[in-house]
């Protein structure tokens, strides 16, 4: 749904409208934060010549290289990263900063954005340019980005619980792999995330006052990124043991026919010896040499066993 939201001052507290002529007929240093949602290319390219900036494609936003996703000029600020939404698929998200106001583009429908919106609305006082909001979104994302992780902990902790010899299968397989591919893309969002807040810990443009967020903001994330790290050694530890089990399995399999080889070995030889039918075999013509033969087949059979239990190899 194409939605544009404009935030600005009001009497001490920060109101929304969603008329862009709106944007035109009030004083542009009352704005705080223009949030544009899956907006027409027209009105994208409408506030680009009211307030002087340019608007990236979302093909663009996509295919931009990581090194260059931040860009900061002498009065701007640009700063392009990848929001992950609740089915792991990535949504790109454009901030451009100028003249104390943020303007966000975006295609897709954000509970970061949602939350921020809360919080400006409680406290209106905290937020009193666009840097601030800017740091707001990203305290919020990294929060989210939080409770992903930890949903993804309960995941692997419970797959680590039901992991056994008889639920060693091929769809176990793939659910540790599914969580492996998830573990990868958090950990490129947290990385994303990292370098786009240590770069705003170096701009001239962002005020003092909010180093010291910025700051516990790297912290956090840099203690997300251990989490990941440890949530990926597991996996490689349930992988590792999914596999030990499958070669349990499959020794269980291979020594059961072994096993089976060596018991019907000497009654084959046995069989083929009497299947000779050569004229002067002295049991050829013997009364009880079929049963001889049978009984010499079940001894050895026996003798076998008993030989394998002994040395415990059954």
């Amino acid at each position: 749904m194409s939605e544009v939201k404009l935030f600005y001052h009001k009497d001490n507290v920060i109101r929304m409208s969603r008329s862009i002529e709106f944007l035109k007929t009030t004083p542009i240093k009352n704005f705080l934060w223009i949030d544009l949602n899956n907006v027409d290319e027209e009105i994208e390219s409408e506030l680009e010549d009211y307030l002087k900036i340019y608007i990236q494609e979302e093909e663009e936003m996509v295919e931009i290289e990581m090194s260059s996703r931040y860009m900061e000029t002498a009065d701007s600020l640009v700063v392009n990263s990848n929001f992950l939404l609740g089915n792991y698929e990535r949504e790109p998200v454009s901030f451009i900063l100028k003249n104390n106001i943020l303007i966000t583009v975006r295609s897709e429908d954000l509970s970061s954005f949602h939350e921020t919106i809360k919080k400006i609305s409680a406290n209106p006082k905290m937020y009193p340019t666009g840097y601030h909001v800017l740091v707001a979104i990203l305290e919020t994302r990294v929060e989210l980005d939080a409770d992903m992780i930890e949903r993804m902990t309960q995941q692997i902790t419970t797959l680590s619980n039901s992991i056994s010899i008889k639920e060693a299968d091929e769809e176990l397989l793939m659910e540790i792999k599914d969580l492996q591919e998830k573990t990868m893309m958090l950990r490129e969002n947290i990385i994303d995330k990292q370098r786009v807040v240590s770069s705003m810990l170096k701009s001239e443009l962002i005020s003092r006052e909010l180093h010291g967020r910025i700051t516990i903001l790297v912290k956090d994330i840099n203690s997300l990124l251990e989490h990941i790290r440890f949530s990926f050694d597991r996996l490689d530890y349930l992988q590792d043991t999914f596999l030990g089990f499958v070669n349990i399995e499959q020794n269980k399999i291979i020594k059961m026919f072994t096993v089976i080889s060596v018991i019907f070995m000497p009654p084959t030889l046995i069989a083929s010896i009497y299947g000779m039918n050569f004229g002067d075999m002295p049991e050829l013509k013997w009364k009880y040499g079929y049963a001889f033969s049978i009984g010499l087949m079940v001894a050895a059979v026996g003798i076998i066993l008993f030989y394998f239990k002994r040395k415990k190899w059954l």
